[in-house]
This record gives structure tokens, sequence and C-alpha cells, in this order.
């Protein structure tokens, strides 16, 4: 028979087998740029990918383009689900120069848009970056 430390022991290697295992975190590189574009950074396509409820760390480097306000920010981002609502902690403003953001990806798998919330120029409107959350 197995004696009540053995027993404990056993339970406590089973937990810490099924226990979730702690998740990389994921950076990004990110370019909010003078002509009212995101761009990641060294990749061809404006978009970011990423895992669902993973913990991310955002480059950003922020370029003034032609007007600032928002409390001296260049530019903003705001991430939004497929119904358009804001996903919570992901409204950031961005400063000229270099930010770091700590966030979490969203736990819902599915394409998001990411978009600038400063009137930067005129081609404000056309700033958007998708964001594709894939599943764990």
């Amino acid at each position: 028979m197995m004696t009540e430390i053995a027993v404990r022991f056993l339970l406590a290697a089973l937990l810490v087998a099924d226990a979730p295992k702690a998740m990389p975190v994921h950076v990004v590189s990110l370019i909010a740029d003078h002509n009212s574009v995101f761009r990641v950074m060294d990749e061809r396509k404006s978009e970011i990918d990423l895992i669902a409820g993973e913990p991310v760390l955002l480059h950003v480097y922020a370029r003034k383009a032609k007007s600032m306000n928002r409390d001296g920010s260049v530019h903003g981002l705001l991430l939004l689900d497929s119904q358009h609502k804001p996903v919570a902690g992901w409204d950031l403003l961005f400063k000229p120069g270099v930010q770091e953001i700590e966030l979490t990806a969203p736990t819902e798998p599915g394409t998001y848009e990411a978009v600038c919330t400063v009137v930067c120029s005129a081609d404000h409107d056309q700033m958007k970056l998708k964001v594709v959350v894939n599943p764990r």
C-alpha cells in the first residue's frame, strides 16, 4: 500500500504535469510612421499574428505625422473586434520616439482591426493594421 506521503507526492506530480505552461512573450516591432501608416518591422505585410491569450511586448517606433494632439501624442492604436467594439487594454497613445508596451493578446481567436485614434494627417483614416488571433 502507498503511504500518505507517496500519495501526496503522486497527486502533486499530476497537478504539475496538467498545469498550463507559461507562454513565451511575443515581441512585435511596430512602426507608426510619419506618412500615417502602421508597419510591422521586417515584414512585407501590415499584419500581426498572435496566439489567443499570449503575452505581447509591443516595441513601437512612433514618427510624427503632419499634426499632433491628445497630449502630445503623434499616433494612437485602438484594437477593435469583429463587431467593431474596443478590446480592453488595447487603447494606446504613442509619443514621438520609442515605447515598449506590455499587453495580452485577446482570448478570442479571430480577425481584429487596429486603427489610429489620433488625427495625424489627411491620410489618418487609412492608418489601420490587421491583427489575427489564432487559437491556442
